[in-house]
């Protein structure tokens, strides 16, 4: 649990799958065709599973999530702080939750792919580009 002016972030196995999704629509990542009842899985299913929280209003504001084998190594995914509150250091209350959970658990070999723009954000805190590597998807319809 880390808190810093009135925002606690909390590693939980279950949180209101309506406020997540409303996190999903602030990163540009929700389709709204999706059913957000499908949330709840994919909070119990990631390794570790963070939210911000307002301490006035109770709400999520910011999100992280890791996904791992919880042994050799984990990816952080969906990093995100509602737009109001950016620039106040949640993200990287987010993000130093996440990782100090990864190396309590002997995972040290963690990495992400980041959107345009974001390499500032990310650096300082330990993250470098994997020169030689190429992120991919897979696109199944396009076979």
């Amino acid at each position: 649990m880390v808190e810093k002016t009135g925002i606690e972030v909390r590693l939980v196995d279950i949180w209101d799958v309506e406020m997540i999704a409303d996190l999903y629509r602030a990163g540009g990542w929700w389709n709204e065709i999706w059913d957000p009842t499908g949330l709840g899985a994919l909070i119990a299913g990631s390794f570790a599973f963070a939210v911000a929280i307002d301490s006035a209003t109770g709400r999520a504001v910011g999100m992280g999530r890791v996904i791992s084998d919880g042994v050799s190594d984990a990816y952080i995914q969906d990093l995100v702080v509602l737009p109001g509150y950016r620039g106040r250091g949640i993200g990287t209350m987010i993000l130093s939750t996440l990782l100090d959970y990864c190396k309590s658990a002997g995972v040290t070999w963690v990495a992400l792919v980041a959107e345009p723009g974001t390499e500032a954000f990310y650096t300082p805190l330990g993250f470098r580009r994997m020169e030689g590597h190429i992120p991919m998807r897979w696109y199944p319809e396009e076979r």
